[in-house]
């Protein structure tokens, strides 16, 4: 398992960069929710939420073909996706207290996040069977997807829902 976690956080963080720009792409009502709709910080949190989801699904491939024993896992995924949010969040607006906007900055601390939270994720998978955890674990993750969509349409007037670029909220036509 812990190999495995190790190839979740490349995998996790190589997704990361396409992840950034399918709704550009592709845009559409299931890609706004999935995907950042424009540059803004909460917006990129999706990148977060979709690359732990998306990498979550090959790591069950993994633990199935190779008989991986393994618990938790549904519950898992909403609660480092969870995590992953606040701490990035925490971290980055406190470092651009004293730093502006720095890409590198920003994509360590992304890598930092998934090593954290993959950690975080091999901790709930390795503890003592949770009774109910597939349905607490789907219910999080709905109420995760709810409220992306909620705040991709309905932004809150805040600093990390403006888009830096073009200085407004939520979807912006380009061009």
């Amino acid at each position: 398992m812990k190999k495995t976690k190790i190839l979740m956080i490349i995998i996790t963080f190589l997704i990361s960069f396409p992840i950034h720009f399918i709704y550009d792409k592709y845009p559409s009502f299931i890609t706004s929710i999935l995907f950042p709709v424009n540059e803004s910080i909460w917006e990129h949190m999706k990148i977060f939420s979709t690359s732990i989801l998306l990498s979550s699904i090959i790591e069950y491939i993994i633990y199935k073909n190779n008989n991986i024993k393994y618990n938790n896992f549904i519950l898992s995924i909403p609660i480092t996706i969870i995590f992953g949010i606040i701490f990035y969040l925490i971290i980055y607006l406190l470092i651009n207290i004293f730093i502006p906007h720095n890409f590198i900055i920003t994509i360590i601390l992304m890598f930092i996040t998934y090593i954290i939270c993959q950690i975080i994720s091999y901790k709930i998978q390795n503890m003592k069977k949770i009774i109910n955890q597939k349905e607490i674990g789907l219910t999080l993750l709905l109420i995760i997807l709810i409220i992306f969509t909620h705040l991709t349409y309905y932004p809150l007037n805040n600093s990390i829902f403006i888009d830096p670029i073009t200085k407004k909220y939520s979807i912006t036509k380009k061009g």
